[in-house]
């Protein structure tokens, strides 16, 4: 993937980039795999924003993703290449020798006619899927479940990717891209390589409509807002926050709490979290 950028005829266009797409090979979805994507703005079913700042957005539909990859010893062909407007990562669209078409996160230097396959018996290819107790160590994995057969969790995100340290037990250890180093089950699955479009975090939106289309809604400063409105509010110029430490919207802490449950059942399984603690 590279980087487009634009000559300033404008104040938005001066710092504006975007991706060239070079990787793409169509801009038509496999209508199969389509299913309609409503729109909630933020908001729960007694129509109160529990989740601010969103809203708008371009319409969209959602690409059904095989990220369980449990169709075993079936090899499929690489058909093309597509954008997802629901993820930052590239799709694939795979198929199978049974004649069976599933989306797949695009890994890494994938290319259209390339030949991928789940199960114990594929070679350590990028793309190929496979139980952790199968992957050498050093090998680099993504799309990883945490519960065999729920599917990836871990790793899914535009260039992200794991590394398996060696195994202990029933479990083996994987270093995740934030440091921080766990334990997952064996019989759990993942997929050989980096995920694509790795320099989706170099494109600069340059204006505010684009973040527009994208869903996003303007953030305000709790320090421009009233009293009544934020903890933050309120005062004459430009004030400090005035309190002992930065406070939500309702007035919590904003900073330097902990938000991880404690009583979480996966927190024994983290040998070393990404604070190096």
């Amino acid at each position: 993937m590279s980087i487009r950028t634009y000559k300033p005829t404008s104040a938005s266009r001066r710092n504006m980039t975007n991706s060239t797409f070079e990787e793409i090979t169509t801009k038509t979805p496999e209508k199969s795999l389509l299913v309609s994507l409503s729109k909630s703005g933020g908001r729960n079913n007694q129509g109160k924003i529990t989740c601010r700042h969103i809203g708008g957005g371009h319409k969209r539909k959602y690409r059904i993703i095989d990220f369980k990859r449990n169709k075993d010893n079936i090899p499929a062909v690489v058909k093309t290449i597509e954008y997802d407007p629901n993820r930052n990562a590239n799709i694939c669209l795979v198929s199978y020798a049974d004649g069976e078409k599933r989306y797949i996160l695009a890994p890494k230097d994938i290319k259209v006619g390339y030949k991928v396959v789940s199960g114990e018996a594929a070679d350590i290819m990028p793309g190929n899927a496979m139980c952790l107790k199968s992957i050498p160590e050093g090998t680099f994995i993504h799309n990883i479940e945490l519960v065999p057969g729920n599917g990836g969790q871990l790793c899914r995100a535009a260039g992200a990717a794991a590394q398996v340290l060696g195994s202990e037990g029933k479990y083996v250890l994987v270093r995740l891209a934030s440091g921080e180093v766990r334990k997952i089950l064996k019989e759990c699955r993942a997929t050989i390589g980096f995920v694509g479009n790795e320099d989706w975090n170099l494109v600069n939106n340059g204006k505010a409509g684009k973040t527009r289309w994208l869903g996003t809604r303007p953030t305000v400063r709790g320090s421009v807002m009233n009293p009544n409105d934020h903890p933050h509010g309120g005062g004459e110029g430009k004030c400090p926050v005035g309190r002992d430490a930065p406070r939500t919207p309702w007035g919590k802490r904003a900073l330097g709490v902990k938000t991880r449950k404690v009583k979480k059942a996966s927190t024994k399984l983290i040998v070393r979290r990404r604070n190096g603690k």
